[in-house]
């Protein structure tokens, strides 16, 4: 395996120099014409705006291939220009796409309308050979001993023009990844793992693709939600102001966060206020949302400061009211945790213990095994095999203890060939 160098080289800038971002129509066919000679793998990657915009829509995608320059493409605009993306599609048909972290990217890259026939992941392969750190930046450094400024990972893309900083961060993403691949290839090969690694991309692609499924709780996700899990009159609180928040955020296309923290969320949950006075000693219900951070990126959050102020308190204030006097009967059912599917083991594991200490054993062993075969195969556990499919697996009780009816269980879970086959053989013996 490669190792790490301690003379590490900081990337400035592309080779090529830095691009400028294509918006206009005539800029996409110089693009299209540009990209007609290229051959290979394309390298890929996209930024969003999260935490400043509504939604997880791409503001920029950044592509580089062999014969061709890097590109920086704007698709809001080229959508207002209607162009055609199956002119692209076209040109790369069949070939593989090298993602860092994919399943971040391919759900944007389906919506705008880009066709992915085949995957090279090169955070999941960093992964699957054991990396400790798996950021884009580390994984150069490791394989390529190459260092990536990072200072702009929190950018607002949706913000333009775009700043010569911003399309060199950008730019620089894309701009090693093809050699990156040919190292981890390298290495995969070595250890018996591109097999593996290829079907887990092929995996990564369709899930990627896949519609996701909406969760059946999505208010659910508040941060520290936990701090209320006895008490269904403050998760009702959460879960008006979470609705009401989440409808504001989208009519004026601003994070839900820059409207109401989650912490503002949690507090009116715990306190609970019933009255003005009671509502006014909350500050983060009552002031506008600020975020202490860098100079720079408090400049970014105040471009919102408009939009925030459009949304008044009192509308924190009749959510709150609404939960307050809803009938305890309703609050009850509507704040009923919703388990989602395949999730059907507790993960507590002081209730296994206590109520099931047979299946406790059995997943003990179990986890022994898979412990094991992590330190044999240079594999991270958590890549081996899912936590909550390993609790799965040894919560059943009439499940037969032969090695194919434990193969068909991991298989109907998810489970990928290769690790059933590393897997199976081996739980099949503990799986009592």
């Amino acid at each position: 395996m490669s190792e790490k160098n301690d003379d590490i080289r900081l990337l400035a800038e592309p080779a090529g120099g830095v691009p400028d971002v294509i918006r206009t129509r005539q800029q996409f066919d110089t693009f299209i014409h540009s990209y007609e000679d290229s051959y290979g793998p394309l390298a890929a990657d996209a930024e969003r705006a999260s935490g400043f915009r509504y939604g997880h829509r791409d503001y920029l995608v950044q592509f580089k291939r062999a014969g061709a320059p890097i590109a920086l493409l704007d698709p809001i605009a080229l959508q207002e220009e209607r162009v055609d993306w199956q002119a692209f599609n076209a040109l790369i048909c069949g070939d593989e796409w090298i993602i860092h972290d994919s399943l971040q990217d391919i759900p944007g890259f389906k919506e705008i309308g880009f066709s992915i026939d085949k995957l090279f992941d090169t955070e999941h392969a960093a992964r699957l050979l054991g990396l400790k750190r798996f950021g884009l930046s580390a994984v150069t450094e490791h394989y390529l001993h190459v260092t990536l400024a990072k200072e702009h990972s929190a950018a607002d893309w949706s913000y333009r023009p775009l700043n010569r900083d911003l399309r060199n961060y950008a730019a620089l993403d894309v701009e090693i990844l093809i050699e990156l691949r040919e190292a981890l290839i390298h290495d995969l090969k070595q250890t018996g793992k591109l097999e593996w690694a290829y079907e887990d991309f092929e995996y990564l692609r369709a899930k990627g693709l896949k519609e996701k499924e909406p969760h059946p709780q999505p208010w659910r996700k508040v941060s520290h939600i936990t701090r209320l899990s006895n008490d269904a009159r403050g998760l009702a609180i959460v879960q008006e102001l979470w609705t009401e928040r989440e409808k504001l955020a989208q009519e004026l296309d601003i994070a839900p966060t820059l409207l109401l923290s989650d912490a503002g969320i949690i507090e009116a949950a715990v306190r609970k206020p019933k009255n003005t006075k009671e509502f006014s000693k909350i500050k983060l219900l009552n002031d506008r949302v600020r975020v202490q951070t860098d100079p720079d990126r408090a400049k970014m959050f105040e471009r919102y400061a408009a939009v925030q102020r459009q949304v008044k308190p009192k509308v924190w204030k009749d959510a709150i009211e609404r939960a307050l006097d809803k009938p305890y009967r309703d609050v009850l059912h509507d704040t009923q945790q919703i388990e989602k599917e395949g999730t059907s083991a507790p993960r507590s594991m002081k209730y296994w213990r206590e109520h099931h200490p047979d299946r406790f054993e059995r997943l003990k062993n179990a986890k022994g095994i898979i412990g094991q075969i992590s330190q044999d195969t240079h594999t991270p556990v958590e890549i081996l095999l899912k936590p909550q499919v390993l609790r799965n697996l040894c919560w059943q009780d009439d499940i037969k203890e032969d090695l194919e009816s434990i193969s068909e269980f991991l298989t109907k879970q998810g489970v990928r060939n290769w690790q059933v086959e590393l897997l199976a053989p081996s739980l099949s013996k503990v799986i009592i």
